[in-house]
């Protein structure tokens, strides 16, 4: 099986990233939970409680994974101990956690409070050593060299997707996917300002009032409405949407990390899916043009209707296959395939919404570049100098294909060198849905329907991507 084969290279031993490791999903544990009640902080406190331990449990794993000589590359440990000063910050996480907690009822029980302080305390004090590990014990020990290998790479590679693709055949198709999306770029670009280039049009946009939220608040209005319309235009016309899952919440995310995510709803859907975003610290400006793409990715029709139409789907898919099974090329390749079918159905008509989808399309295409060529050790494309790959020409590439500011560009880089695979995964898999599409319409000719093929392949719930095309074509 593949987790044992996973397990026996040792992946496990060297799970420390940016953004998806033990050491962000232990907090990220408590955006899930509720806050309406005392008796929910007090569950709250017991929780924060326990973080010392599992911290504890994490730094041996990962010092028993150096002493073998199977360490997380240096770029990764250094991330880990700037998270861990951030979380526990007089500012951070874990000092405004508490301090700024009410109830539904109104404030916080004295008792519950202190409780929960004294617990958050104890949480902040774990990052804090476990920040001070990693930089006195984990950092000496880390390797230089971010890539992991041909053979560490397609084991991960094979987790993402749930299928062996061809390595040197989807980088290829990487670099001509990034060509394509360029000259799209281009020829919209003059559509948001006659002449202009796709630098001046992203500047033009970027200038323009009307497509610019000031503050937090602002920003979550407009995600939740934009998000509430779109439910709305597509419920009963393009997609089947169960009246659970025409709920979707925009928040604030209570984290600094500059990326944007979906969690799933409650088994009873008392608690609705949600789309978060982790705001930078100092950021407070937002391009409308730019996010647009990003609502339909995160909400409906991406990962809201595909994961909430998993849960919702009692009756088909038992508890396993609807909370415990997750296939990245299968969820992200179909919030990158919602993106591009929003475009195809008329809801990014407008150029910079349509520019702002074709940059998020660059960035996706970008990574599969990045992400094999590096980890792989393949040739870099020429427009980069070929060779071997390095930092200079790995900025280079993906400053030229995304157009963003240079921290999140940094931070995406950093995430890609420190998860292999799960980069590649989002056009990869956009890639499958979209052939497996084209031949359930070619096969059904003038019957097919596409809500009903929607229907079908959702129903069938998170799968590798084998396994959704089987299931689907039969």
């Amino acid at each position: 099986m593949l987790a044992e084969e996973i397990h026996t290279a040792g992946c496990e031993e060297m799970d420390l990233n940016v953004l998806a490791s033990p050491l962000q999903e232990v907090r990220g544990t408590f955006d899930h939970m509720p806050t309406a009640t005392a008796d929910d902080w007090a569950t709250i406190a017991r929780r924060l409680a326990r973080v010392p331990e599992a911290l504890t449990q994490y730094r041996a794993v990962l010092d028993h994974g150096a002493d073998r000589g199977r360490a997380p590359a240096r770029r990764q440990v250094e991330a880990g101990i700037a998270q861990c000063e951030r979380l526990t910050a007089p500012d951070g996480y874990f000092a405004t956690l508490v301090r700024t907690a009410t109830i539904d009822d109104g404030d916080l029980p004295a008792s519950v409070r202190t409780d929960a302080e004294a617990a958050a305390g104890l949480a902040a004090e774990a990052y804090a050593a476990t920040g001070r590990w990693l930089a006195a014990e984990l950092h000496p020990r880390a390797p230089v060299a971010d890539a992991v290998g041909r053979d560490h790479y397609a084991l991960h590679s094979r987790s993402f997707l749930g299928t062996t693709i061809d390595l040197e055949e989807t980088y290829a198709w990487g670099i001509e996917e990034v060509q394509s999306i360029t000259a799209e770029m281009e020829q919209v670009a003059g559509e948001v300002q006659s002449g202009a280039g796709v630098e001046e049009a992203i500047a033009a946009l970027n200038l323009d009032p009307n497509l610019q939220l000031e503050g937090t608040d602002a920003l979550r209005g407009w995600m939740q409405d934009r998000a509430d319309e779109a439910i709305s235009a597509l419920a009963g016309v393009h997609f089947d949407i169960p009246e659970p899952l025409r709920t979707l919440e925009a928040r604030i995310a209570p984290t600094e990390m500059g990326v944007i995510y979906y969690t799933a709803p409650s088994n009873d859907f008392s608690r609705p899916g949600r789309m978060w975003w982790s705001v930078p610290a100092g950021v407070t400006t937002f391009n409308t043009w730019r996010e647009l793409t990003t609502v339909y990715h995160e909400g409906v029709p991406g990962h809201h209707l595909q994961v909430g139409q998993g849960v919702y789907n009692q009756a088909l898919l038992n508890r396993y296959r609807r909370w415990l099974v997750w296939c990245s090329g299968h969820g992200e390749g179909w919030a990158l395939y919602a993106e591009r079918l929003m475009a195809d159905l008329g809801f990014l008509d407008d150029p910079g919404a349509r520019l702002g989808m074709l940059d998020a399309q660059s960035l996706r295409a970008a990574r599969v570049v990045l992400d094999i060529g590096i980890h792989c050790e393949l040739e870099a494309p020429a427009e980069v100098g070929g060779g071997a790959w390095d930092d200079e020409k790995a900025w280079a590439y993906l400053s030229a294909h995304a157009h963003t500011d240079p921290a999140s560009l940094r931070f995406e880089l950093d995430r890609y060198l420190g998860w292999p695979g799960q980069a590649a995964s989002y056009k990869v898999g956009e890639r499958a849905w979209m052939a497996l599409r084209d031949r359930v319409s070619r096969r059904e000719g003038a019957t097919f329907d596409l809500r009903d093929f929607h229907r079908r392949a959702l129903d069938i719930g998170s799968t590798g991507l084998d396994v959704l095309s089987t299931a689907v074509l039969g």
